[in-house]
C-alpha cells in the first residue's frame, strides 16, 4: 500500500508493507531513493534541521508484525525493532535486563519514548541503548539483500572491512541471551553461589531531555569465592561509537571483587576508551568521565 505523505501527488510517498516479504520486494524496487521509518523522531529532527533531504519514498515498518513486541524464546529474549521505548521501559519481561531498562528510561522525555522505537535508537549508531546491549552480548537480526543476517552489536558498530554499514539493511529484531537464573548453583546452605553486579550511567549536558556526553554500562558475576567469573564493560555517548572495553575487563576478570578495584578500573577505562572532542566536551574529559562513572558505579555496587 502507498499513500502520498503531504496530499495527492505530493512527495515523499509512504509505503506500508505488511510482512517481511513485501518489505524485501520494496527494498529492491526502491533501492537508493527511499528511507525506512519507525517512530520517525530522529528523521523528523534531521529534516527540520536541514541535515538530510527528505527522500522521494519512505517505507514505514509499522505494520510488520514480526518487528514488534517482546517475547521469551527459549534461551533468549527477543525485542522487535519496532517496539516503542515506552514499552521496553515498562515490559515486565525486561526487568531481567535492568541495564537496558535504565538506558531506555534515560532517553529524551516520555513524549518522545511514546513514539520512538528501540530499533531507531540502535540504527542511529549512537543511541544510548548501545552500551547496555553491548554488555548483554546482544545480537541484531537484519533483513539484507541476501536475506536475514545475524550480527553482534559490536561487529555491526564496527561495520565491514571499510568500517561502513549498508543503509539499505533493515533491523528486524534484537536477541539477548538469557542469563542463568540467578546463577542456578547453590551451596549446601541454599545460598546463591554467585551474585550479579550491574549498572548503567549517563552524563548529559543537563539533567533531563539531553543528548549524552558519556554513557557507560557494566555487567558482572561474582562466585561464592568472591571472584569475578564474568565481566562486561562498555562506554559510548554523544556522536561517538560505543565500544566494549576488553582490556579493562581483563584487569578484573578472575580476581577477587573489592571496592579497591574502583580506582584501577577508572584508570584502565580512561586509558582504553576511544572517543572524541567537540564544542561541548574535550576528548580527555569524555575519557576521564567514563572512567570515573564506571569506577564510582563499581564502588557503589560492591560497597552495598
Amino acid at each position: 500500500m502507498v499513500t502520498p505523505a503531504y496530499g495527492s501527488g505530493a512527495l515523499p510517498s509512504v509505503w506500508q508493507p505488511e510482512n517481511l516479504q513485501e518489505l524485501q520486494a520494496l527494498r529492491s524496487r526502491l533501492k537508493g531513493i527511499c528511507c525506512f521509518t519507525a517512530g520517525g523522531t530522529l528523521l523528523r529532527t534531521q529534516w527540520e534541521g536541514g541535515l538530510v533531504p527528505a527522500p522521494e519514498h519512505m517505507i514505514s515498518l509499522a505494520r510488520i508484525p514480526e518487528m514488534s513486541g517482546i517475547s521469551n524464546r527459549g534461551d533468549e529474549i527477543v525485542i522487535g525493532a519496532m517496539t516503542r521505548l515506552k514499552d521496553c521501559a515498562s515490559q515486565p519481561l525486561l526487568q531481567q535486563l535492568p541495564i537496558l531498562q535504565e538506558a531506555v528510561n534515560a532517553i529524551a522525555a516520555p513524549s518522545i519514548r511514546n513514539v520512538a522505537t528501540i530499533g531507531g535508537n540502535i540504527v542511529s549508531g549512537v543511541g544510548d541503548t548501545l552500551t547496555a546491549l553491548l554488555v548483554y552480548d546482544a545480537e541484531l537480526h537484519w533483513l539484507t539483500d541476501s536475506g536475514v543476517e545475524i550480527r553482534s552489536v559490536s561487529s555491526w558498530l564496527q561495520g565491514g572491512p571499510d568500517g561502513s554499514r549498508n543503509p539499505g539493511d533493515v533491523l528486524i529484531s534484537i536477541h539477548i541471551p538469557m542469563r542463568l537464573t540467578s546463577l542456578l548453583d547453590v551451596d549446601s546452605e541454599h545460598r546463591p553461589a554467585a551474585r550479579e553486579v550491574s549498572f548503567y550511567r549517563k552524563l548529559g549536558r543537563r539533567e533531563t531531555f539531553s543528548a549524552s556526553l558519556v554513557t557507560v554500562a557494566l555487567y558482572g558475576e561474582i562466585n561464592s569465592d568472591k571472584c569475578w567469573t564474568k565481566i562486561a564493560i562498555a562506554a559510548g555517548g554523544g556522536s561517538g561509537m560505543a565500544m566494549r572495553l576488553l582490556e579493562s575487563e581483563q584487569q578484573i576478570l578472575g580476581s577477587e571483587a573489592s571496592v579497591m578495584q574502583a580506582a584501577t578500573l577508572a584508570a584502565a577505562v580512561a586509558n582504553e576508551f576511544k572517543t572524541y572532542g567537540d564544542v561541548f566536551a574535550t576528548e580527555d574529559y569524555r575519557k576521564q568521565t567514563a572512567g570515573n562513572l564506571l569506577g564510582a558505579g563499581l564502588w557503589e555496587a560492591l560497597h552495598e
